[in-house]
C-alpha cells in the first residue's frame, strides 16, 4: 500500500506570515502552483490557495484598475487571507486515507509534517490522481 511519503512533493515553496499577497500572486503565477504553505520556524501555521487569493481579490474589485488591484495585493498580509485551520498529513499515512480526508474536507492539498511538526512535503490532488492513474494501468 502506497504511503504519502511515496508520492508527495518534497521541494515545497513556502511563504512567511509577514509577506504580502502580491508575492503570493507572483509565485503562484510564475511557478504554476495552487497552494503555498505558510510557515513559522519550519512549522505550518497556515496555507494560501489560489481560492484564497481569488477571494481576496474579489473583495477588492468593483471597478478597480489593474494597477489598483496590484496595490491592494501589496498592502495585504498573507496572515489576513490564509487558511489557519490547516489539516496536515503524516508521511506514513496511506495515500487512500489522505485522499479520503481531502475529499471529505473539500481541499486540494495536505501539507505533510513529520513527528516534530516540521514541513517535509505536500500532497496535492494532482499527486493523488497521478498515483491512482499509474497504479490502475498496472
Amino acid at each position: 500500500m502506497a504511503r504519502v511519503r511515496d508520492i508527495m512533493t518534497t521541494n515545497v515553496v513556502t511563504i512567511s506570515l509577514d509577506e504580502r499577497l502580491d508575492l503570493v500572486d507572483e509565485i503562484m503565477t510564475s511557478a504554476n502552483i495552487r497552494h503555498i504553505p505558510v510557515t513559522k520556524g519550519g512549522s505550518v501555521v497556515g496555507i494560501v490557495s489560489q481560492r484564497d487569493l481569488l477571494r481576496a481579490r474579489l473583495s477588492s474589485l468593483g471597478g478597480y484598475s489593474s494597477r489598483e488591484d496590484q496595490q491592494f495585493l501589496r498592502d495585504v498580509d498573507v496572515a489576513e487571507v490564509m487558511t489557519k485551520d490547516v489539516r496536515c498529513a503524516d508521511p506514513n499515512e496511506s495515500v487512500v486515507h489522505a485522499a479520503k480526508r481531502m475529499i471529505e474536507a473539500k481541499i486540494g492539498c495536505l501539507p505533510v509534517v513529520d513527528k516534530d511538526g516540521e514541513l517535509v512535503g505536500l500532497i496535492t490532488e494532482t499527486d493523488v490522481m497521478r498515483h491512482f492513474a499509474e497504479t490502475a494501468s498496472d
